[in-house]
């Protein structure tokens, strides 16, 4: 008998010939393509006290009196920041250009400091640039103070237009986002209840009426309430206005009806209208061929309705000085637009 010699340790398995290989999942690309998304988020940073940075969430909640300081990476960056900042040109507000990136500082913020803060680089060719809207930087940040739950404005009062055709804003914005915020008419005085629906409450913008109607023209505020005394907005006129989609919508009034020699008369013709829509006036008034010398004013404005809402009111006033009894009679405003023409007229006659 031959001696088996002893089996070495896996001698006996058969290897295989054809050896199935997993497929290997292309995960080069989705890293980059996460990446890719990523980076459109993160462009914009924010310095923390101890030096380091951080991703910015949609929101952000500071203490009012807290400086921060915002980082956008791009060699030709802009900025977007609360209007209130440019009002007076605070000087809390400082913006650096460097190299690879943008500084945003805001030294001693208050709570009127609260909203959006965006960054995004610019794509020039020669003098013409445009926004690279595939890498902007954005978050809104909360200022949040006891003494001030809603974000401060610069009057007492506001006027808000309701137009059928577009969504209108009561901009009462807080400056603590867990703030129980209620809308209140004053006249008659009650809660208007908020049904989610056709009026939705947004606290980065105030409450929201998605369909206007004349129903909802008033006078109406905010009540805010959050580990305290509640707090009361400023009112808001609420105007139900539609704009025609034709000829302008005009209005004349004189100064006075009736006027002395001597006196000073002003006729103003006032139209209310869409905010890209010019508006051109001429007068017809007594002693215009004799060429009596009036001065006359055209100007126009536009009134904020909220985030992305607004109204232009286009206006020429018309003066006659040292009024004499040749200047009594009929005085009329033709107002003008791409889509016609409107005549309204009103009478000023001697006292």
């Amino acid at each position: 008998a031959k001696s088996k010699r002893p089996k070495e340790h896996g001698e006996n398995k058969i290897k295989p010939v054809n050896k199935k290989l997993k497929p290997k999942i292309p995960r080069m690309k989705e890293r980059e393509s996460a990446d890719s998304s990523l980076k459109s988020q993160s462009i914009l940073m924010q310095m923390t006290d101890k030096g380091h940075f951080q991703k910015l969430a949609a929101t952000l909640s500071l203490s009012a009196g807290q400086s921060i300081e915002l980082r956008c990476k791009g060699s030709n960056v802009t900025w977007d920041y609360p209007s209130y900042l440019d009002t007076f040109k605070d000087s809390r507000l400082s913006i650096k250009q460097l190299d690879r990136y943008s500084q945003l500082i805001l030294t001693n913020s208050t709570a009127a400091d609260t909203g959006e803060y965006s960054c995004w680089p610019q794509l020039c060719n020669g003098n013409k640039c445009r926004k690279d809207e595939t890498k902007t930087g954005s978050t809104y940040i909360f200022f949040t103070d006891k003494e001030e739950l809603f974000v401060p404005t610069l009057s007492y009062f506001d006027i808000v237009y309701l137009n059928p055709d577009k969504p209108a804003i009561i901009p009462c914005r807080v400056t603590t986002p867990s703030a129980k915020v209620t809308l209140h008419r004053e006249f008659p005085a009650e809660e208007i209840e908020i049904d989610g629906t056709d009026i939705i409450y947004d606290v980065k913008k105030g409450f929201v009426y998605q369909h206007p109607t004349s129903d909802h023209k008033g006078i109406v505020y905010c009540k805010a309430e959050s580990q305290g005394a509640p707090q009361i907005s400023i009112k808001y006129h609420l105007l139900y206005v539609e704009v025609p989609k034709g000829p302008p919508s005009a209005t004349i009034a004189a100064s006075s009806t009736r006027a002395e020699v001597g006196d000073n008369v002003h006729v103003s013709c006032t139209v209310l209208g869409e905010p890209d829509v010019d508006v051109n006036f001429r007068w017809q008034y007594p002693e215009q061929e004799s060429k009596r010398p009036v001065i006359i004013q055209n100007f126009w404005r536009l009134i904020n309705r909220g985030t992305g809402h607004t109204t232009r009111i286009s206006k020429s006033v018309l003066v006659v000085e040292d009024f004499e009894a040749r200047d009594a009679g009929s005085y009329k405003c033709i107002a003008q637009n791409l889509q016609g023409e409107t005549t309204v007229a009103t009478k000023v006659e001697l006292n």
